[in-house]
């Protein structure tokens, strides 16, 4: 036996017997996705060492009490502002316990006194809640940015003496109350959701290096109305098709799909800005609203919030305030990073190597400029990303584990963007780990519905899920958001008739691709194989052969992202009826 002074942490997670009789294998999926990306990455950067776990909790040594306590509010904090758009019902939640004190090491485990006292501490504390004792407090109390409650001595369960317990504050209290019973039970209401398009805002500022600023300012304002799930919002894509041209309201509402029009114009000059902003009913051609924002720069942020909180509230049908559930993006802390990001984001929607390049360098500036601004880190994975999907790099491995190292980056950093949740169910679906990939996607959907690549991706992973009629519907969910869709939509809704058995469908949909890839190709070869057209199934082969010399069913395999061995069976065989082996 081996004794020593220890900090210890005890953890457990709240109604894990609950949560598990629900959805045993969601619940599953999604503590393990915490345990990978927030748990055990804390635990290791803080020195500690994970002695034992259990089903719903952890055991866990620290050398230092003050290591101990900062990976406890590191925990914490960050899965409050994951829990933040989870159901109440449905939230992981977990409490700790800490104590110091003399402790027994043998065969792997702990023992002694210390150690029961952490447990009874994590026993008593509420939900998400670190609870420490006095011997921690006083290692700890000094430490400026923590501070505590005093809850006095308390007599544990099977600890003789009572025990002095403080509570650590965290930001940011989650709300922990239990579910209204009355209303889980009542049939959901079905809502029509006000379509809404923003147009392109104006450069009035004479300047066309300026150009960047209003287009970042219009998706800015775009991208926070599509979190508010009362709307329907047309995605940028589609509404930046009208950039530069005199347009007639009603005509582009109808080609959109949108009742409600935003548009407006920018005059920038110096640290002056004037934004002015109208909103129109396209049925009647009448302003509903219209306003101006004479602003130094240094309110953009504010302009912002004015504008969509002034839009929605305006709206018809719009949905009880109380009800509304508005996710606000953490801001950065540097204005020149923002512009940079801004800039970024126009280049990298040009998709050209060399507007790419210049994205790349942009972005690299934000976050010099800014190292805490999560959102300029997942453009910096979204950018490097590209240049590595469309082969603008000399080293493809390095440049993507550039990419996946800023996605990471992002997510350690903000779990209440959108994009940051949206690249790494990407990532994820690209290391086969499907079970991640919907507890990001989910994530994503619930901070802005209305992104039309968070839907469409949604459509993807269904498919790969083995749900491809499910993930059909959601594709066309995405390509309804957005009228003006890039071509690859096609390809994903093609995948998901593909998998469902509906060879017809499908093949109408790849003949929509300007150019198929060699995948593209094999499926299209699978579907007029399982109908029956050997010539044509053949014949697909053959070009195949031309794109990939060293093609094979397997290789193309790798290329889709199936979690049913029946769909990936359904793929290689249909290729190998083809002739490809």
């Amino acid at each position: 036996m081996e004794r020593r002074l220890a900090a210890v942490l005890a953890a457990d997670m709240v109604g894990y017997s609950r949560l598990m009789d629900v959805d045993e294998q969601g619940t599953l999926a999604r503590l393990r996705t915490h345990r990978i990306e927030l748990i055990d990455p804390s635990i290791a950067k803080n020195r500690g060492s994970i002695i034992k776990t259990t089903g719903d909790g952890m055991l866990v040594e620290f050398p230092s009490v003050c290591d101990a306590v900062a990976c406890a509010a590191e925990v914490q904090q960050r899965m409050r502002r994951r829990n933040a758009d989870v159901a109440p019902d449905q939230r992981i939640q977990f409490r700790v316990g800490i104590n110091l004190g003399d402790i027994i090491f043998e065969d792997g485990d702990i023992y002694g006194s210390g150690v029961n006292v952490a447990a009874r501490l994590e026993q008593f504390a509420g939900t998400g809640d670190v609870c420490i004792s006095a011997a921690v407090y006083d290692q700890v109390r000094r430490i400026g940015e923590l501070q505590f409650e005093d809850l006095g001595p308390q007599q544990l369960k099977n600890i003789a003496e009572p025990v002095q317990v403080y509570r650590l504050l965290l930001e940011a209290e989650a709300d922990t109350a239990a579910p209204d019973q009355d209303a889980a039970t009542t049939e959901p209401v079905a809502v029509v959701k006000p379509s809404l398009a923003v147009l392109p805002f104006a450069n009035m500022s004479g300047d066309p290096e300026q150009e960047f600023f209003a287009d970042g300012l219009t998706e800015d304002i775009l991208t926070e109305l599509s979190r508010r799930h009362e709307l329907f919002v047309i995605s940028r894509n589609s509404t930046f098709v009208y950039k530069g041209q005199a347009v007639n309201i009603r005509e582009v509402a109808e080609k959109l799909g949108a009742r409600y029009i935003v548009e407006g114009s920018v005059r920038k000059a110096g640290n002056r800005l004037r934004v002015t902003v109208q909103l129109i009913d396209s049925c009647n051609d009448s302003h509903i609203w219209a306003e101006k924002y004479d602003r130094t720069l240094d309110d953009i942020f504010e302009i912002q919030d004015e504008v969509t909180s002034a839009i929605v509230a305006t709206l018809p049908g719009r949905i009880e305030a109380a009800q509304q559930d508005e996710v606000s993006r953490k801001k950065p802390a540097s204005l020149a990073a923002y512009e940079c990001v801004l800039a970024a984001k126009v280049l990298h929607h040009r998709s050209t190597a060399e507007d790419n390049a210049k994205a790349m360098e942009l972005i690299d500036r934000a976050v010099e400029l800014d190292p805490e601004y999560a959102h300029a880190h997942a453009w910096r994975g979204c950018i490097r990303g590209q240049a590595w999907g469309y082969g603008w790099c000399d080293d493809p491995k390095g440049m993507l584990e550039l990419a996946l190292a800023s996605i990471q980056k992002a997510a350690s950093m903000d779990d209440n963007d959108a994009d940051v949740h949206r690249l790494m169910a990407a990532v994820s679906i690209l290391q086969e780990n499907l079970d991640q990939a919907q507890y990001h996607q989910e994530r994503a959907l619930s901070l802005n519905p209305n992104y039309d690549l968070v839907v469409v991706q949604m459509g993807e992973l269904l498919t790969w899920q083995g749900r491809p009629e499910e993930g059909a519907e959601w594709i066309k969910k995405g390509m309804r958001l957005n009228p003006h869709f890039p071509v690859r939509f096609w390809s994903h809704l093609g995948k998901a008739h593909f998998t469902a058995r509906l060879y017809e469908e499908a093949l109408t949909d790849f003949k929509r691709l300007p150019a198929l890839d060699a995948v593209q190709t094999g499926l299209v070869a699978a579907c007029n194989s399982w109908l029956g057209n050997t010539q044509q199934a053949q014949d697909c082969v053959a070009r195949i052969r031309v794109l990939q010399p060293e093609a094979t069913a397997e290789g193309l395999l790798a290329g889709l992202h199936y979690g049913r061995k029946e769909d990936a069976e359904h793929f290689t065989e249909g290729l190998r009826k083809a002739g490809l082996d």
